[in-house]
């Protein structure tokens, strides 16, 4: 979440003219993650989250979206809900951006993950993953395999000004993964973006999950992988086995993984790595002047990368039969 794109009172009044929601009482900006402009709306009638899309996301994509987000809470998952204005549509436009209202989500991030969060995570993102089976909609992930060299080549000249030697890194690691990425792994709807700001907890039980615009159709392990990187990291950059384990065996409670899928592990949180830095690194580079958005630092990516460079399977992450 972040704010590019100031929404004037004019622009929510026109916006909201749509909707049955009463008066508006607060409308504020939410500067955390990267990716779209997102405010906290109060009205008469409830509390919502606007979003207007930015950058990544192709407003083709957003009927996915959406459906999704339907499909996944009417089969159980606590998720947002798009908010569907008088004549049954829930997008709209709002200052020059495509634009939806979603339902709030009470709870909070946990800023310092426990085994037991990991393993609640684990849990939440394999029922995702089975109540997802079916959802007749597909979408490509564009941030998997075949779009990473063209997001290094739009960042690769000014690579090196994050530190020496950064481009030559990368580089390698890409061809690498070019060569040895798995195939034939089981697939259906991913997350693909399940950070601890995408987990909602109340006291220590996990409320809910949010945040479905990465959301496509992949390897259901990649996401897994994501959440490896995303989760079982220390902030020193020490991968913590004991939260991995957790991770895996809360996963594994709701859905088995593959023998594949076990196997494929490293390479699956090596790509997940490449993945999260090479987005960072163009962030990192390309903040709009004015933006409220805090950048995220490539380099942590880097360091889990070395991890998973050294990993033989998934013993590794933890993984016990």
């Amino acid at each position: 979440m972040a704010v590019y794109t100031e929404v004037t009172d004019e622009d929510l009044a026109q916006f909201l003219s749509r909707y049955d929601l009463g008066s508006v009482l607060s409308l504020k900006g939410i500067a955390e993650g990267v990716e779209n402009s997102n405010y906290l709306l109060r009205t008469e009638k409830g509390t919502f989250i606007l979003t207007l899309y930015e950058k990544r996301v192709n407003e083709d994509d957003l009927p996915f979206f959406l459906g999704l987000m339907e499909y996944l809470a009417a089969r159980g998952l606590t998720c947002p809900q798009p908010v569907k204005s008088r004549d049954g549509v829930a997008l709209g436009r709002i200052a020059g951006r495509p634009a939806v209202l979603v339902t709030f989500l009470e709870g909070m991030w946990i800023r310092r993950p426990s085994a037991d969060h990991c393993g609640q995570v684990g849990e939440a993102l394999a029922k995702l993953h089975e109540a997802g089976a079916g959802f007749p909609m597909r979408r490509a992930n564009g941030l998997s395999l075949a779009g990473w060299a063209p997001l290094f080549e739009g960042a690769r000249a000014r690579a090196d000004q994050i530190t020496p030697g950064l481009e030559k890194f990368v580089a390698g690691e890409l061809a690498y993964l070019q060569a040895c990425w798995p195939k034939d792994l089981p697939e259906g709807v991913i997350h693909a973006d399940l950070f601890p700001d995408n987990v909602f907890f109340l006291g220590a039980e996990l409320s809910g999950l949010i945040d479905f615009y990465f959301a496509c159709t992949d390897s259901l392990a990649y996401d897994a992988a994501i959440c490896l990187n995303a989760w079982c990291f220390e902030q020193d950059a020490s991968f913590n086995v004991t939260k991995g384990k957790a991770f895996l065996a809360g996963y594994a409670r709701v859905r088995r993984f593959t023998d594949a899928e076990l196997a494929a592990l490293p390479v699956l949180a090596r790509g997940a790595a490449l993945r999260f830095l090479l987005t960072r690194l163009v962030d990192w580079l390309n903040v709009p002047p004015g933006a409220m958005v805090r950048p995220k630092d490539p380099m942590e990516y880097v360091k889990k990368l070395r991890f998973h460079q050294h990993a033989k399977s998934a013993a590794d992450y933890g993984w016990s039969a």
